[in-house]
C-alpha cells in the first residue's frame, strides 16, 4: 500500500477515535451538574458511580467484541462501535430520569469500545514498529481529547438550556466518524487474518497475559490519583484556584502530547522489558515524590517526571502488544488489552475511595507507587534472568 494512502487511513481512524473520546471523556466531569440541573436529583454521590459504569461495561464486553472482529472483520465491528456510541449518546440526551441515564451509560460501555476496535483495524494496515507508532498516536488522540474536551464542552454548556441535551447534538459526532470509516477499505494487508512470519526472540519479549497484567497495573497506578488530586493539592496548604489545580492535573497528559511522538522514534525498539521496567520505576518514584513533596514547585516538578514516565510506559506497552499482534488475532488481543485497562481504572477508582476514607488524600499516591514498584521490580527481575540465560548460552 502506498505511504500516502496508509497515512490517510491512519489519520481517519485517529480522527474517529478522537471524536468518540471527546464525548466519552469530556462529559463525565459534568455528571454532578447533569444530576442536579437536568435530572433534578440531589444524590450527587451518584456522579462517582456513573463515572465507573461505562468503564466497567467496556471491561466486560471488549474481549467478546474482539473475538467477533476476528471472525467477521475489523471494519464492521469498528462501525458497530461508533454507531453504538451514537445510539447511547442519543438515549442519554433524552433521558427523563437517573435510571434511563444510567442505562444509556451502560450501553455506552457495552456497545462502544472504539479504542480496541480502532487498534484492531490498524493492525490490518501496519505492523511492527509502525504499528507501535500508530498506537502511540491513538493514545495521543485520547489524551488530546482529555485535555480539550472538558474546556470545550464546558463552554457549550453555557449555550444550551439543559446540560443533558448536549448529548443529543454530540450523538452526531460518532455518526460522522462512522461515515468516514464507511469509506475505508475492508481489508488492508494481504496476510490479514493469517499469523505473521516467525519473529525473532529479540522482538517478542512478553506473553499476552504478561502484557495484560502490566497494562492493568499501569492504568491502576496512574488512575488511582485522578479522583482526589484537587483535594490533595488543596490539602498541601497552597492557596490556588481550581483552574490552576486543573492545570497541574493535566500536566502529565500535556507532557504526553508534547513528548510521545519524538520519544516514540527512540523508545519501543530494543530491550522493551528493560525500558518498561525503568519507566515503571520512574513513575513509582514520581508518585512517591508528589506524596512527600514539601511545596507546590516540587509537586509541579514531579508532575513533569510523571508525565515523562507515563509517556515512556505507554510506548513500551504499545511496542510489546505490537510484537504479538497480527491481522488474525488483532480483535481478540486488543479486546483483552482494553479490558485490562478498564478493569485497572475501575479497581483504581474503588481502591482510591476506600484508601482516602481510611487514611488521607495522599494514600492513592502511595498505593500507586507500590503497584509500580512491584511491576517494575518484576520486569527488572525478568530482564536480569534473561541476561543470565544469554550469558550461559
Amino acid at each position: 500500500m502506498k505511504t500516502d494512502r496508509r497515512r490517510l487511513i491512519i489519520g481517519t481512524i485517529m480522527a474517529g477515535h478522537f471524536i468518540a473520546a471527546f464525548v466519552a471523556l469530556g462529559m463525565p466531569p459534568f455528571f454532578a451538574l447533569i444530576l442536579e440541573k437536568a435530572l433534578h436529583s440531589d444524590a450527587v454521590y451518584l456522579a462517582g458511580w456513573l463515572y465507573v459504569v461505562p468503564s466497567f461495561c467496556t471491561a466486560i464486553s471488549s474481549p467478546w467484541w474482539g473475538k467477533l472482529a476476528d471472525r467477521f472483520g475489523k471494519k464492521p465491528l469498528l462501525l458497530r462501535a461508533q454507531l453504538g456510541l451514537a445510539g447511547s449518546f442519543l438515549l442519554a440526551g433524552f433521558a427523563p430520569n437517573t435510571w434511563v441515564f444510567f442505562v444509556a451509560l451502560l450501553l455506552q460501555g457495552l456497545l462502544g469500545g472504539t479504542f480496541s476496535a480502532s487498534n484492531a483495524y490498524l493492525a490490518t494496515v501496519v505492523n511492527g514498529a509502525e504499528l507501535t507508532r500508530s498506537l502511540t498516536l491513538m493514545q495521543w488522540s485520547a489524551r488530546a481529547a482529555l485535555v480539550v474536551a472538558p474546556t470545550g464542552l464546558g463552554m457549550l454548556m453555557m449555550t444550551v438550556e439543559s446540560p443533558l441535551s448536549l448529548y443529543r447534538y454530540l450523538a452526531l459526532l460518532p455518526l460522522c466518524a462512522a461515515a468516514l470509516i464507511w469509506r475505508l477499505p475492508t481489508q488492508q494487508t494481504q496476510n490479514a487474518g493469517k499469523a505473521p512470519p516467525p519473529a525473532s526472540d529479540k522482538i517478542v519479549e512478553a506473553t499476552p497475559r504478561q502484557i495484560y497484567a502490566l497494562q492493568f497495573a499501569f492504568v491502576f497506578a496512574t488512575v488511582m490519583t485522578f479522583p482526589y488530586f484537587v483535594p490533595f493539592i488543596q490539602s498541601s496548604g497552597a492557596a490556588m484556584s481550581p483552574a490552576l489545580a486543573g492545570v497541574l492535573f493535566g500536566l502529565p497528559h500535556l507532557m504526553y502530547l508534547l513528548c510521545a511522538v519524538p520519544l516514540s522514534r527512540h523508545l519501543g525498539k530494543d530491550s522493551l522489558v528493560r525500558s518498561l521496567a525503568l519507566s515503571f520505576l520512574a513513575l513509582a518514584v514520581s508518585l512517591l515524590g508528589q506524596a512527600l513533596a514539601p511545596s507546590l514547585p516540587v509537586i509541579t516538578a514531579w508532575r513533569v517526571v510523571m508525565g515523562l514516565a507515563m509517556t515512556a510506559g505507554f510506548i513500551g506497552l504499545h511496542a510489546l502488544i505490537a510484537a504479538i499482534v497480527h491481522g488474525g488475532n488483532a480483535g481478540t488481543t486488543f479486546g483483552w488489552f482494553e479490558s485490562s485497562s478498564k478493569w485497572g481504572a475501575v479497581a483504581a477508582g474503588l481502591t482510591a475511595g476506600v484508601a482516602v476514607q481510611a487514611v488521607d488524600v495522599r494514600a492513592p499516591f502511595f498505593i500507586g507507587a507500590l503497584a509500580m514498584f512491584v511491576a517494575g521490580g518484576y520486569l527488572a527481575g525478568l530482564t536480569f534472568h534473561r541476561l543470565r540465560l544469554s550469558n550461559y548460552q
